[in-house]
């Protein structure tokens, strides 16, 4: 029957290989474009007094382990020559990661791969030996999930490498590490780490369907294409769905608490889901200390997202209502009348903001000192001097700018960014209404949001679970927080 199959579908697309080495090895040679392509290397051998052809892409391949394949499998004999691809990598291959194949779809992809292609005349099969090593930079501490205490390594760009640092920390036959692809002409490898016995199943068999849809040419932007494939977003929810990590123990932590944790080859981070506000919240030094400590760094992080979204519109709504700031507060009232309007400075140094980030992002490491000076002086105090600014915004707009690098998740910062925005504006349209339409806004926006799973964004707190809740608020001492995550209470749908 599977011949029949061969023999029916050997015409247009050739999905087969047809056992014929010279045919086979043309197909090769055409689809790959060996004479344009300097990289994808092929080479002309004899083997046991058979004709023989390898494949590989130069620089995916280990050159001293080839070299001695390559040295054992020229001193095969005649008689020695085993009767098949099988055979063959039992007898002769000594090398682990051994597989033959005989669809063309796939032997391309694992050569486009780094594997080591082999074709033996008079075999049905091509042998895939995979001796390949990826260029990749050193393990070294991420430069944004840094901690004061802990581990210091961090993901990189090799796929293996990242998988094998999960594994490192979770010694768990209950692990699993699936890999699956996406993209027509890019082919990303994607991996998804889970416990067998704690992830939501039914939650896995979605992420995995969606997966298996994507209909793209290629994961352009890594991560972030895959996460627009997985979930349409309402564009008007500005909250992240998924948390993104580069380390390593983070990442481990979440896959045992029943979370799935999505590893994109080409990509230093790992991301997250299903994902709550809480989640996003999370860093890793609220368990490097003690867990008085731990707790004071969770709850300061959170009154410091709360009041970076605050403080500017509430100065603007006192600016415009002295007369509502109490006497002993009178200091903190504008004590000239401003050139420009407010609500034009708050929006411009929002602006400003941005533009020193990227400028900050590209400047060059010889030149950031000096450019850093001038923009403080020129930016800070002549920019006051002059009279485009009161000293009140400026030094208001640098606590929002200091303070949203309290959270690590670049996502929820620029959320706060839009809504403090909006509030602003709507301030200065409305007053107290436009005010209190703002944050109702902002509240309305994290409480109608999903998770991936389409879960609760807030949950433990909607649904009501306090001891879960209370968990999220305090860190807890380690003996008191070994209990096994309950997935049944996560799944739990409002």
């Amino acid at each position: 029957m599977l011949d029949q199959e061969k023999d029916g579908k050997r015409g247009e697309k050739q999905l087969f290989m047809s056992g014929s080495f010279g045919e086979d090895m043309q197909y090769l040679n055409e689809t790959l474009a060996v004479r344009q392509n300097f990289d994808v290397v092929y080479r002309v051998i004899r083997i046991g007094g058979r004709d023989a052809c390898m494949y590989f892409v130069d620089g995916f391949c280990k050159d001293e382990l080839m070299q001695k394949l390559l040295q054992q499998l020229m001193e095969i004999t005649k008689e020695q020559m085993p009767k098949d691809a099988h055979e063959m990598s039992k007898e002769y291959v000594s090398y682990v990661e051994v597989d033959i194949e005989d669809r063309w779809d796939k032997i391309i992809d694992s050569l486009l791969s780094g594997v080591f292609v082999l074709l033996v005349e008079g075999y049905e099969k091509a042998l895939l030996i995979d001796s390949r090593t990826y260029p990749a930079r050193s393990v070294e501490e991420p430069e944004k999930d840094k901690v004061l205490r802990g581990s210091k390594d961090g993901f990189v760009e090799t796929l293996v490498y990242n998988t094998a640092l999960i594994r490192r920390r979770i010694r768990s036959p209950k692990l699993r590490m699936e890999i699956m692809n996406a993209g027509v002409s890019s082919r990303t490898d994607i991996v998804l780490c889970y416990m067998e016995d704690r992830v939501d199943h039914a939650f896995l068999e979605d992420v995995k369907r969606k997966i298996n849809r994507i209909r793209v040419d290629s994961l352009t932007m890594n991560q972030e294409s895959l996460a627009e494939c997985l979930y349409k977003r309402k564009w008007y929810n500005p909250f992240p769905k998924f948390k993104y990590t580069e380390r390593p123990d983070t990442a481990a932590a979440q896959v045992l608490e029943g979370n799935i944790v999505i590893l994109v080859d080409n990509s230093p981070s790992a991301m997250i889901t299903p994902t709550t506000i809480f989640d996003v919240v999370e860093e890793a030094d609220d368990y490097y200390f003690p867990p008085i400590t731990g707790t004071y760094l969770r709850l300061t992080r959170f009154l410091i997202a709360l009041l970076t979204y605050l403080v500017t519109p509430t100065y603007l709504l006192l600016a415009g209502n002295p007369h509502w700031v109490p006497e002993s507060f009178s200091f903190i009232l504008l004590k000239e009348a401003p050139n420009v309007p407010l609500i034009w400075q708050f929006l411009i140094l929002e602006l400003a903001i941005d533009g020193l980030r990227l400028a900050a992002v590209n400047t060059p490491n010889m030149l950031s000192t000096p450019l850093s000076v001038m923009a403080a002086l020129v930016l800070g105090e002549f920019s006051v001097n002059s009279g485009w600014f009161s000293s009140e915004v400026m030094l208001y707009m640098a606590f929002v700018a200091i303070a949203n690098y309290t959270q690590a998740n670049y996502e929820l910062g620029y959320a706060l960014k839009f809504l403090r925005i909006l509030n602003l504006i709507l301030t200065e349209l409305f007053g107290p209404w436009g005010y209190w339409a703002g944050i109702l806004t902002a509240v309305v926006c994290v409480v109608s949001n999903r998770t991936v799973s389409r879960t609760s964004y807030i949950y433990p707190l909607v649904p009501f679970d306090w001891k879960r809740l209370k968990s999220r608020l305090i860190r807890r001492r380690l003996p008191g927080a070994m209990e096994r995550p309950e997935t049944d209470s996560r799944k739990e749908k409002v």
